[in-house]
């Protein structure tokens, strides 16, 4: 029986608590993994799933990424990347990367964004991501959307990193990804606090382009950026 701290230690759970979210995970993982099963049972070996990250914010890059998960893939924990902390999502991120047969990611940058439109720009770096896969898919699984200019069969499922465990590991490699290049934004943009809320249009964001004006990185495009003094701040 385990000391008190060691059941602490256990998130309170205790050894039994444990047990269940282990058999938690594994159910969900057997749901998660039920679009890839169909497609392979119908022949496509390399299943990518597609999805992006940085619509919503101010600043910074829109990313995608695409992942072919194998059938003997199975890394618990994985699912939709906005449901993980921070330091679950890298550290599933690194298993991702260890174990699927290709990862691939897709930036589409301010400019672009600017030039295109966010939708547009968005679906620019998804086709990024999936030509920049090898070995290539023969199937793309993709949350919510199609992806423009590729030949591929390709199915979209609305909320797919909750539906599909390959888009789910695409959303948790596209979200460290764009993450990562924003804590370097930071770095080179230290006023706006880039590294803490990742370009979101969060008060302190608000509060920092109201006072410095928007910088290189910002979307133009995006009416708060040339608009960044709004009721109720």
């Amino acid at each position: 029986m385990g000391s008190a701290r060691e059941l602490t230690e256990l998130g309170g759970e205790g050894r039994g608590g444990v047990g269940l979210r282990v058999r938690r995970q594994a159910a969900r993982l057997g749901v998660l993994l039920r679009p890839e099963r169909e497609l392979w049972g119908r022949g496509f070996a390399r299943v990518a799933g597609v999805d992006e990250v940085g619509v919503g914010p101010l600043a910074g890059p829109v990313v995608a990424a695409a992942v072919i998960c194998g059938p003997d893939m199975r890394i618990r924990g994985v699912d939709d990347s906005k449901k993980l902390t921070a330091a679950a999502r890298r550290g599933l991120a690194e298993e991702i990367r260890a174990q699927a047969l290709a990862v691939s990611v897709g930036v589409a940058s301010v400019e672009e964004i600017d030039r295109l439109n966010i939708y547009r720009a968005a679906l620019e770096a998804m086709r990024r991501a999936v030509v920049g896969l090898a070995p290539a898919p023969d199937h793309l699984l993709v949350d919510a959307r199609q992806v423009p200019g590729v030949t591929l069969p390709q199915l979209a499922l609305v909320k797919g990193d909750a539906r599909s465990f390959s888009i789910a590991a695409a959303s948790i490699v596209a979200k460290v990804a764009r993450d990562a290049m924003m804590v370097e934004l930071d770095a080179l943009y230290p006023d706006y606090g880039f590294g803490t809320h990742m370009g979101y249009g969060t008060r302190a964001h608000l509060e920092a382009l109201r006072r410095c004006g928007p910088c290189a990185v910002h979307r133009r495009s995006f009416a708060p950026v040339l608009q960044p003094t709004l009721p109720g701040l």
